[in-house]
């Protein structure tokens, strides 16, 4: 155990850990080692001496009354109170004494075990240090090549330390990959699986996946020039993004779109063709929705008890609905409210709301991926 402290200066260096975890991961290798060699019913502690560079073990004592009948018991854990102030004077009942047990009389059986104990708990410590590092980067975007696909078409993705899965439920439909490809996703969760460790599920399908795509390809919203307020999929068919210029000369929707469309085509091609419209964001509720329901011209927007009630023109009711309902779906899902068409013209009013013009139950598949 000579220079402990280069030993745990070099674990930290080779594994990239901090030098205070590998400190703290090599005393609990230690007490674990004296529990299986000395006994599981005793306290142990260790500390490491920084002139010496050695580590030492201890055996914790309780300090009792004379007459504890736990001392009949178990005299190496517990020590009657007038012994103890012979080491301590100051000390009373209820503390604690510890004594350092000798490190060479563990034997080879011991130094193995504090080998596997200390090969378990510094792999433990990369597992967290990893664990945290990905738990972090939830809702942004990775890529990496595809190294297997399944029998259910769950494809696994490896970048860096760790292997990913793409669901096939969080896969745009009609996307198919092959061993070798470069995979693009967002990451979705993460946790440890007791059984194959970190797992890391990515994501095609979530609107923050979409905003990732966003972020690479126009510098204005990665510096935080443009910022994304909201954003709604119907994964692979159409998205709405609401989007705010935080800078009086840049136009949001403008500078997200590019010239001739060269940024939003970019990430539209990466979307299997996903059509997505660009929104000027609107604090006004009345004024977003209008906006968000474009193509279609509205004459009127009130908000009663958390339902948008839209007025207009029954010329452009059908473009306020768009296809199996995708128009208003995206645009309730954008702006956070259930929203009712009123048409105006004739005899009298028709009215159709959010939720009964979606035709197609499939089309909403996998809308939060």
């Amino acid at each position: 155990m000579e220079k402990i402290i280069d030993i745990i200066q070099s674990i930290a260096n080779e594994k990239g850990l901090d030098i205070k975890d590998v400190q703290e991961t090599v005393g609990l290798a230690l007490t674990k080692t004296a529990k299986k060699v000395y006994g599981q019913e005793y306290e142990y502690g260790t500390e490491i001496d920084k002139d010496t560079k050695t580590i030492k073990l201890y055996q914790k004592v309780l300090v009792v009354d004379e007459n504890d009948e736990r001392l009949a018991i178990d005299d190496e854990k517990y020590i009657p109170i007038t012994q103890a102030k012979e080491v301590d004077p100051e000390v009373e009942i209820g503390d604690e004494l510890t004594y350092e047990l000798p490190l060479d009389n563990l034997g080879r059986t011991a130094a193995a075990t504090l080998h596997k104990e200390l090969e378990f708990h510094i792999q433990r410590l990369l597992e967290n240090q990893i664990f945290e590092k990905y738990k972090n980067m939830v809702g942004k975007s990775v890529f990496g090549t595809v190294t297997r696909i399944d029998n259910d078409e769950n494809t696994y993705v490896e970048f860096e330390e760790v292997r990913a899965v793409l669901p096939r439920k969080n896969r745009i439909k009609g996307e198919k990959f092959k061993v070798g490809n470069v995979l693009k996703g967002v990451i979705r969760k993460v946790f440890i699986d007791k059984t194959n460790g970190i797992y890391v599920e990515l994501s095609r399908t979530s609107p923050k996946f979409l905003e990732a795509l966003l972020a690479l390809e126009v510098p204005e919203i990665k510096d935080e020039l443009i910022t994304i307020n909201n954003s709604a999929r119907i994964p692979g068919e159409r998205a709405k993004v609401a989007l705010t210029s935080l800078h009086p000369n840049i136009d949001a929707v403008g500078a997200t779109v590019g010239t001739k469309g060269i940024r939003i085509n970019a990430v539209s091609k990466e979307l299997h063709n996903e059509n997505i419209d660009c929104i000027e964001y609107s604090s006004i509720p009345e004024i977003f929705i209008s906006r968000a329901l474009a193509p279609a011209i509205i004459s009127n927007v009130k908000i009663e008890n958390g339902k948008a009630i839209v007025t207009l023109p029954s010329d452009q009711k059908s473009k306020a609905i768009g296809k199996s309902g995708i128009n208003i779906r995206l645009t309730s899902m954008l702006v956070g409210m259930d929203i009712e068409l009123v048409e105006i013209g004739g005899s009298s009013a028709t009215q159709s709301s959010s939720n009964e013009v979606v035709k197609d139950p499939n089309a909403l598949q996998n809308l939060f991926g």
